[in-house]
């Protein structure tokens, strides 16, 4: 073993190899990345030698040749890349959740690409407020009096604990101490936030006396967290905003919701879950309501505080409104996708409210298309399924919608060995497993994504 590992070239002696300086030329790197890579392969091949896993290459320097140009490869390339999404699932947390709409993308990129009025009044030629960029759009979708942007929902969470329950007690059923994405519970972000918790109820039942019970000289506010990433059924009782708005502004307090998913769109309507609008909550006096901007929204990750002006303006006063704020391509991004809602007809372009409310004859129709593209395939067979996709991203748990999608097979792998092919592709592909099968949901394809698909496909049976 000891002279296993003393075989491994000097680092300083394959640095000034020719055939090491070819990699360096291959890539474009400097000495100092390449002297990084080399080291980063040899410190590898020495931890396979000792854990017993033999070299592919005869030479320590080919090994380690082979390895130095496996990172060089990767080395300089984004790590955030594209991913076409076969999974159905609309928003899908792990890869991104909400798509922009080529309004919102066009935006971004001219204010990335350009100074902007950020922080500059061009009316009044003098300082301005990056809170103004989207609060006069809130105001209008959802009937709040002001409103405020911060750089997701947790952090909207925390600002309105921390600025305006620091101390003082704020009561919460026990039936929605939830936990959200990343381990983060409403519990920790409380106890984080300064304001002390006070629970009530039972996990299943929360009555109103509970709350009025609860009410003493330090409590300072009422929060409700709307269950839109879980649901319990069976023998449960929970008290609506229509209860707890009254008792909130008997005592003086502030009546708060965490919206969660925030909901421009009143899916319930169209028979897609019971997810209320940010406007209802608004109108049923709520004095704040915090939500996401990258799940039902359909827009950028941000979290949005709206409701009476009073609490706003505390909150825009606080120091963490500065640490909390979002950047200029986050308000482009918002802001153009807020514009959407101000014209009905433009709701179709938002890719969220397309890909909910596409149905499923369309899909199928896409589907079926791909497999007349995909007919002249030798190796590789597509399958006409019916299924069910889901909203995700923590909204609406138990809707499912009706879709179509593909079992594909290609000749001599099994089904994990081709998933593991198309995640490997250039853009990766995600679907998942139905039936033991590898299987494609179309209702979260685009026309390039299928386009994409089809020259990846086309790879894969000429390989075959």
């Amino acid at each position: 073993m000891h002279q296993l590992l003393r075989s491994i070239p000097a680092i300083h002696g394959m640095l000034n190899d020719p055939q090491f300086r070819n990699v360096k030329e291959t890539y474009g790197l400097s000495d100092q990345v390449l002297t990084s890579l080399i080291q980063r392969a040899a410190d590898a091949l020495r931890q396979d030698l000792i854990a017993g896993i033999k070299p592919v290459n005869s030479s320590m320097k080919s090994e380690v040749l082979e390895r130095t140009n496996a990172l060089a490869k990767k080395w300089g390339k984004n790590q955030l890349t594209r991913v076409i999404n076969g999974s159905g699932t609309v928003l899908h947390t792990n890869l991104g959740r909400a798509r922009l709409s080529e309004r919102a993308v066009e935006h971004v990129t001219e204010i990335a690409s350009s100074y902007s009025n950020l922080e500059y009044s061009i009316h009044e030629g003098k300082r301005g407020s990056r809170h103004t960029i989207a609060e006069n759009l809130i105001q209008e979708i959802t009937g709040a009096e002001a409103a405020m942007v911060v750089n997701n929902n947790a952090a909207a969470v925390y600002l309105i604990l921390k600025g305006l329950a620091k101390g003082m007690e704020v009561i919460v059923s026990r039936g929605e101490l939830v936990e959200i994405g990343g381990s983060f519970r409403v519990s920790s972000i409380m106890e984080e936030s300064g304001a002390q918790l006070k629970e009530v109820g039972t996990t299943n039942k929360t009555h109103l006396y509970d709350y009025e019970e609860a009410i003493n000289e330090h409590t300072s506010m009422i929060m409700k967290v709307h269950t839109s990433n879980f649901s319990i059924r069976g023998f449960t009782t929970s008290q609506s905003r229509k209860e707890l708005v009254p008792v909130t502004d008997a005592h003086e307090l502030i009546y708060y919701e965490d919206l969660g998913s925030g909901s421009l769109i009143d899916y319930q309507s169209a028979g897609i879950g019971d997810e209320p609008t940010v406007k209802q909550v608004i109108e049923a006096g709520a004095d704040l309501v915090s939500f996401s901007g990258d799940k039902l929204l359909g827009g950028p990750q941000a979290g949005i505080i709206a409701g009476k002006k009073k609490w706003i303006d505390k909150l825009k006063k606080h120091q963490l409104a500065r640490v909390l704020r979002t950047d200029k391509m986050t308000l482009a991004a918002l802001e153009a996708t807020l514009l959407h809602y101000l014209n009905l007809e433009a709701l179709d372009e938002l890719p969220v409210y397309r890909d909910i409310n596409i149905s499923a004859s369309e899909v199928k129709r896409k589907a079926e298309h791909f497999m007349k593209r995909m007919s002249h395939l030798g190796t590789i067979t597509f399958t006409l399924k019916a299924c069910t996709s889901r909203i995700g991203g923590g909204t609406m748990p138990e809707v499912e919608l009706a879709s179509f999608g593909l079992h594909c097979q290609l000749d001599s792998y099994a089904p994990h060995e081709l998933e593991k092919k198309l995640r490997l592709s250039e853009p990766a592909v995600v679907g998942r497993f139905l039936e033991e099968k590898f299987f494609l949901d179309f209702r979260t394809l685009t026309d390039k994504d299928i386009d994409d698909l089809v020259i990846i496909f086309e790879a894969l049976d000429q390989r075959s």
